[in-house]
């Protein structure tokens, strides 16, 4: 397993893949790769000059590429809902985007801003795509999280975060978020007869421009992975044949546990429910009677 490296990809040629966040860093290695192995990419993110340089960076690597830049604000739900509706057809979704250790803030929407990007965004755009997954004969969603999510804690009345807000805590809460959804999901499409697969990783402390590290920025890097290491957990979910729905994978695509309030059932499903009623998008294939 800690040997598997992107050249192991199957060729992918046929499949259709959105990356979220995929002008940058992680993001943008998981997309080269599903691209240089045949698939074809969307370029998801909010920035359209930067969206359009990765795509041409891309097609530079990969002679012939078939990837194109959409533009995605995940921190806007009718941006989220504009998107969707261009897509017609999609077998693989990375809900990679994400932000991390910033002020407060707040998406158009009015919800507390890490929590909103990181985990409503990619909420309501999985189940806007849902129907055009499960018309796939072997449709995947992957969700970044990370082992950040073991700090997260969930206050439904207190969404906001009004009673106190720390950077940190924040996205602890939004990364444990994403992992209650992807485990959600994978209930509910078991549960339906889906043949859908719903898998979290966690990249590891990555070189990437989502964290500002400082003046010691430049000699932190030395000690992080690099955003290609960083994008291995994705790849290796995206397309292994011995992957499983319910999976949390780390680096070095290491199988991981995830805390055990993670895996409260009873948690994921009220999560559910209100992300429902926040972002107005209702996963009707994947209804509980």
């Amino acid at each position: 397993m800690s040997a598997w490296t992107p050249s192991d990809l199957p060729d992918l040629t046929g499949t259709t893949a959105i990356v979220t966040g995929a002008n940058s860093g992680i993001g943008l290695a998981t997309a080269l790769e599903l691209a240089r192995h045949g698939a074809r990419v969307t370029v998801a993110s909010r920035d359209p000059s930067r969206g359009r340089s990765a795509v041409g960076d891309i097609q530079r690597a990969v002679r012939g590429a078939d990837v194109h830049y959409a533009e995605l604000d995940l921190a806007d739900l009718s941006s989220v809902r504009a998107f969707a509706a261009t897509v017609d057809r999609v077998e693989l979704l990375i809900n990679n985007a994400g932000i991390g250790m910033i002020p407060r803030g707040q998406t158009r929407d009015g919800f507390e801003l890490q929590f909103g990007t990181n985990h409503l965004g990619h909420f309501a755009l999985t189940g806007l795509l849902l129907p055009r997954l499960l018309a796939s004969s072997s449709p995947r969603v992957i969700t970044v999280s990370s082992d950040a999510h073991k700090v997260g804690k969930l206050d439904f009345d207190d969404l906001g975060l009004e009673r106190g807000y720390g950077r940190t805590s924040s996205y602890g809460r939004s990364k444990l978020a994403n992992l209650l959804f992807t485990l959600e999901l994978q209930r509910r499409a078991a549960r339906a007869g889906s043949s859908l697969v719903s898998v979290a990783t966690h990249p590891g402390a990555t070189a990437t421009n989502f964290f500002t590290l400082g003046p010691l920025q430049p000699l932190l890097r030395l000690f992080l992975n690099s955003p290609e290491d960083g994008a291995l957990p994705s790849l290796y979910a995206a397309a292994s044949p011995d992957i499983r729905g319910g999976e949390y994978l780390g680096p070095k695509v290491k199988r991981l546990t995830p805390s055990r309030t993670a895996t409260d059932e009873a948690l994921a499903r009220r999560l559910w429910e209100v992300s429902t009623e926040l972002t107005g998008v209702r996963f009707q294939e994947f209804a509980y009677n």
